[in-house]
């Protein structure tokens, strides 16, 4: 894509596109907020690079994809379920400033008046527009999921699923919800599973006591996605592979993974990079209010939380709740822990999510014409500069 000018140069970079990095590469950005090129030094027109009004010197740190987080409640003391824009602006932009660029607001198992809110609250925001990282729709996690594994949900509110509120919340808010979760061995949830696909919701699995063969089941039905894989579903054995052996086996299941070294051990994400070679592999937060903070008391959809140590845990029974991990850190535990190249966790992180909730042909990737959501990630892996559609939101 040519453009008479560029509003931004970014040089001497380590290019990390689709299918190919470019070691000592070149990105320019034009006056829409899109990528105008993106190739080799040695091959940039001097007389196009004079164009730009700014010019970036990377020097040797790499430019990658903004991170795409698709399951993230809350950040820097706020949390989604307040519905307020107060709250969405200071989660943008907490996780913007840690690499993310596009997000899900992602619900809890709360009332429907509560769900309500939120859809309202980020319906008017997503109309507004953000300064800080895009808000890409809505997270559904709960209500209607399993009982038996609540996690760090609120059991009052758990209910089989109603098609009706789904039908409400879609005719008021058309295209605002993106995925939902939901246990697909629950009363009524095979033809839910069905409605959500025919309206181009995800339809994921979590917080389920499926078999293996319910959760095959409802891959027929459509369900495509599993939230944070290990954690409040059934396990794998070797008699009874449980939902984790679907998630495992069924590549038309994309598998999150919450990668903090608290949630699951580095084994069995590797595990997991190794059985899902399909592009359907994401990195998540899961992150709560207590994201970019210390340890303290703190509030997960109504539940009291105590976090120590970064490790954030209900404060009555023990049980992981959320967690305070940014994108930047997955990706880091990615490379320094399970042994991936930036590369490949990159592709974690940006265009396995967008192909997940169907934005691949807007960002996701470096690519000439999609928007400039980028990062400027430091060979030591630290956050550089954070470019959303082309404005930068950070700076060194």
């Amino acid at each position: 894509m040519k453009s008479a000018n560029w509003s931004t140069l970014i040089v001497n970079a380590q290019v990390v596109k689709e299918n190919e990095t470019i070691r000592d590469g070149y990105v320019a950005i034009n006056g829409e907020g899109r990528i105008a090129a993106a190739g080799p030094m040695d091959g940039l027109d001097e007389r196009q690079a004079n164009t730009a009004l700014q010019r970036v010197d990377a020097a040797g740190s790499w430019l990658l994809p903004g991170f795409i987080d698709v399951h993230v409640h809350g950040g820097y003391g706020y949390d989604f379920m307040e519905a307020t824009k107060e709250a969405i602006d200071g989660i943008t932009k907490f996780h913007n400033s840690q690499g993310t660029t596009t997000l899900l607001a992602t619900t809890v198992t709360q009332s429907r008046e509560a769900i309500e809110a939120v859809l309202r609250a980020a319906d008017a925001y997503r109309k507004a527009g953000s300064p800080y990282a895009r808000l890409g729709g809505v997270h559904l996690e709960g209500p209607f999921i399993s009982p038996k594994w609540p996690g760090a949900q609120n059991p009052s509110f758990i209910v089989d699923p109603q098609a009706d509120w789904l039908d409400a919340w879609t005719e008021e808010f058309p295209g605002l919800i993106r995925m939902m979760t939901l246990a697909p061995e629950r009363e009524n949830a095979l033809p839910l599973i069905r409605r959500l696909t025919d309206q181009g919701i995800v339809a994921s699995a979590g917080h389920t006591d499926a078999t293996y063969d319910q959760m095959v089941e409802a891959t027929r039905y459509g369900l495509r996605h599993a939230v944070h894989t290990f954690n409040a579903m059934t396990g794998l054995h070797h008699r009874n592979p449980g939902v984790v052996g679907a998630v495992l086996t069924e590549e038309v299941i994309n598998a999150e993974v919450i990668a903090d070294g608290h949630h699951v051990h580095p084994a069995a994400i590797k595990l997991l990079t190794l059985a899902k070679r399909k592009d359907n592999l994401l990195l998540i937060t899961d992150a709560m209010s207590a994201a970019g903070l210390g340890s303290g008391e703190y509030d997960l959809g109504g539940l009291p939380v105590i976090v120590e140590d970064g490790v954030a845990r209900l404060k009555a029974g023990n049980t992981l709740a959320g967690s305070t991990l940014t994108m930047i850190q997955a990706l880091r535990f990615m490379v320094e822990r399970v042994g991936l190249s930036v590369e490949e966790a990159s592709r974690l992180a940006s265009h396995n999510p967008a192909k997940a909730i169907g934005c691949l042909e807007q960002t996701g990737t470096i690519s000439e014409g999609k928007l400039a959501d980028l990062l400027l990630v430091s060979p030591q892996l630290q956050i550089g500069r954070v470019w959303v559609e082309g404005h930068a939101t950070t700076s060194e």
